[in-house]
């Protein structure tokens, strides 16, 4: 393989570590994963239904835990963090996938959802793992379905989605939105590719291909609207009409996509809120204030200024390791 900087192999983000608070905007730092909530208690007959409590918490690169009362949804939950070198310029394809089940352990207790936006391994990894231990239901591409099916997941917990699908869960829906992945200096994805069979278990990162992009939209039964990215670029008419409270917005790598940001908040309606994700050394341990490569904290400026022009009335959070938000 060629000698590549790491920002032209992958990087969909830039970074900084300040935190920004939006007016409005509720968060409670904490130190461990949060406990267990305990079970709704049985609704008297004829009673208003409250809307339940709804915590957002950053879990690195495009990752998030939302805590809907009693009920956790998952997207794109990578806590391994293993080191492949991309930040050190010596990156290897062959780093095997190997799981670090105490972290995992330490931060999810429960999930009865997991959203997973592609496949490559900063995303995907942990998520068969996690599928296992909690018996989550895994939504993906086909892709995602036929790699859960590689590492023996059950089939009952794989639903393949493709965009234009709204799943309701009662306390909340998803929408799927078919998406695109962002691309380098080159006009290339990493690791391109789909699997339209279940293949061998995978054992190196390069064993894990994009394997199509979705978005998620997530709408809290009386709660925000939030649009959730793991790539980015996006398919703008397929985002007419979503309007979200808050977009979790993966952050560009490179300028190949044309007016990345303004075209964005415009195809959002210019949400109130914009979280930047995929910022991180996502290769490092999870402890505040992330750490970042010096060009990520430009690009975070960048990007944070492009808001602010094309969408002034939109407010930024640049969010820190599991901190509970509530939009």
């Amino acid at each position: 393989m060629p000698s590549l900087d790491r920002r032209r192999f992958l990087r969909d983000a830039a970074a900084s570590t300040a935190l920004v608070t939006a007016g409005g905007l509720a968060s409670t730092s904490f130190g461990a994963p949060a406990q267990a909530a305990p079970a709704a208690a049985a609704m008297p007959a004829g009673a208003a239904r409250r809307p339940a409590p709804v915590s957002f918490r950053w879990w690195g690169t495009a990752g998030w835990r939302v805590d809907i009362g009693a009920r956790t949804v998952l997207v794109d939950p990578f806590l391994s963090r293993i080191d492949t070198g991309l930040f050190k310029a010596a990156f290897k394809e062959t780093t095997p996938l190997e799981v670090n089940t105490a972290v995992v352990d330490s931060y999810v207790d429960r999930a009865e959802t997991v959203l997973v936006t592609h496949t490559h391994w900063d995303h995907f990894m942990d998520v068969p793992y996690i599928a296992g231990r909690t018996g989550a239901r895994v939504f993906g591409t086909l892709t995602a379905y036929h790699l859960g099916l590689a590492y023996e997941v059950p089939s009952g917990q794989l639903s393949a989605v493709k965009g234009g699908e709204v799943l309701d869960f009662g306390d909340y829906t998803v929408e799927v939105v078919a998406s695109l992945h962002s691309r380098n200096v080159s006009y290339s994805v990493a690791f391109p590719g789909v699997r339209v069979n279940p293949p061998a278990k995978p054992a190196t990162i390069a064993d894990l291909p994009e394997g199509d992009t979705l978005n998620y939209v997530l709408r809290v039964a009386g709660g925000p609207t939030v649009f959730f990215m793991g790539a980015s670029d996006f398919v703008a008419r397929n985002l007419a009409g979503i309007a979200p409270d808050v977009a979790m917005v993966a952050l560009n790598s490179s300028t190949v996509t044309a007016d990345y940001v303004a075209r964005l908040m415009a195809a959002l309606d210019h949400p109130k809120v914009v979280v930047p994700v995929h910022f991180d050394n996502f290769e490092t341990e999870l402890r505040n204030p992330p750490t970042v490569a010096p060009g990520d904290r430009t690009r975070l400026d960048q990007l944070i200024a492009a808001v602010r022009e094309s969408s002034p009335r939109s407010r930024v959070l640049v969010p820190e390791y599991g901190t509970a938000y509530h939009f």
